[in-house]
């Protein structure tokens, strides 16, 4: 078990461009380069244990994968339809992976069990079983349907008209999955528009999928989607690491290049912007997405009370939480129940390092509050988290902090530790 410590700095000025890939968009790619008939050419393809383990499976599923360059793959579909695979499908700590894979699989035909680490075998799977099982797919999983592994028996699906009690892009993205192999259109509605790269996506590949005031419409696939051919964009949610670092370090400012600008991507610099930092953004160009830099430079920070978007900024909390810790006054987090069902109980993982590092915070079911202070050095628990290891990673850069279990960083983000190195002295033990 790696431990990483984190040595307190002074101001900083960075320019940084090799931020990790956007994870979210890595993951589809490979998933949707399966519902092609013609290779997909997909550069800066995210070198992380979640979305390898996405392209695992993918060849699993009859994908032929080669890298053509250093940083330009090209995914080869089968030649006819999915394959069924002879093992396992092991998502490894890929909750996006289970979740769109179990969408996919449903509605194709074949024997397919999809399994995953000692992390992802205690996260609800019930709430995506439930809806697909609802709409005619045969899913049987552990603690009544409920936790990995989970056995698929896939087929051809009847369209369906499916209103998500809660806002998850995971969930919407399984439907729309399973909506394309149906015979009939197909209706899905959240409570609030969750992230929406699997229909900018999918959209650019040739589905048909209409926005409507009632939520989206999707019709089945009457021929292959074309292929991609995309560069994948940092992924806002890694840089937004580096903002909190340029935002509660004295005079510091950092300017993140190439980052995915998709609205439902960066509320969490809305809201660092809100508290005082000061943030510029500049669209570069368009690839399927809005892409372009994130300016940011330190100014005295403020409390906030956030409760509305959660869904657009659930992954970025734990770091927006060590903003808060320095910020003037008290801020509050309400709403985000999703956040006790993430790769940790991330609620209770806050709290607990942030009291440890002399913060005065109070815990709630659907969020917390922070008393904003001072960060002490603390000694913490990464509780096998990635996120919450980088943000109180990003905490110890004003007095010191050590992260235990810090190897699940390599998850999303296996560069992380080079580009702090950058901004202080760390040491791995």
């Amino acid at each position: 078990m790696r431990t990483t410590e984190v040595f307190m700095t002074k101001k900083f000025e960075l320019e940084l461009e090799n931020i990790a890939s956007d994870k979210s968009i890595s993951h589809r790619c490979a998933i949707f380069s399966l519902l092609s008939n013609k290779p997909s050419v997909v550069k800066n393809y995210l070198l992380g244990e979640d979305t390898l383990n996405t392209i695992k499976i993918a060849k699993q599923l009859g994908l032929q994968v080669e890298e053509i360059t250093q940083n330009q793959m090209k995914f080869t579909p089968p030649k006819e339809k999915i394959q069924e695979p002879n093992d396992i499908l092991d998502c490894g700590n890929a909750g996006t992976a289970i979740r769109l894979y179990a969408g996919l699989l449903c509605a194709q035909e074949g024997y397919f069990v999809l399994t995953g680490d000692k992390y992802l075998k205690v996260r609800p799977m019930k709430r995506v079983i439930e809806p697909l099982t609802n709409i005619g797919a045969k899913i049987y999983a552990r603690k009544q349907d409920s936790l990995a592994p989970m056995t698929i028996i896939g087929q051809k699906l009847k369209g369906f008209d499916y209103q998500s009690p809660i806002s998850s892009a995971q969930i919407k993205s399984a439907m729309i999955l399973a909506a394309l192999n149906t015979n009939q259109i197909s209706k899905f509605k959240e409570p609030e528009l969750s992230r929406d790269h699997t229909e900018n996506i999918l959209k650019g590949m040739g589905a048909n999928i209409k926005n409507t005031t009632d939520g989206i419409e999707i019709f089945p696939l009457q021929h292959p989607l074309d292929p991609l051919n995309i560069n994948i964009p940092s992924d806002p949610s890694s840089a937004f690491f580096f903002a909190i670092a340029a935002a509660i370090v004295p005079n510091s400012k950092v300017l993140l290049k190439n980052v995915l600008l998709n609205k439902t991507r960066i509320e969490a610099f809305k809201i660092l912007e809100k508290m005082g930092a000061k943030i510029q953004y500049t669209i570069t160009n368009k690839d399927y997405e809005d892409i372009g830099n994130i300016y940011v430079e330190q100014r005295p920070l403020q409390g906030v009370d956030v409760e509305e978007n959660i869904s657009w900024l659930i992954d970025e909390i734990p770091a927006l939480s060590i903003a808060m810790a320095v910020a003037k006054g008290k801020s509050r987090i309400k709403n985000a129940q999703e956040l006790r069902v993430k790769e940790t109980d991330r609620i209770k993982a806050v709290i607990t390092n942030l009291k440890k590092m002399g913060i005065e915070c109070e815990e709630f079911e659907d969020g917390y509050s922070i008393e904003g202070g001072e960060l002490k050095f603390g000694i913490l628990d990464s509780y096998g988290d990635h996120r919450i290891a980088m943000s109180f990673a990003i905490a110890g850069l004003l007095n010191g902090s050590k992260i235990k279990d810090s190897e699940c960083i390599d998850v999303s983000f296996p560069n992380f530790l080079e580009i702090l190195q950058k901004i202080t002295n760390i040491q791995n033990q």
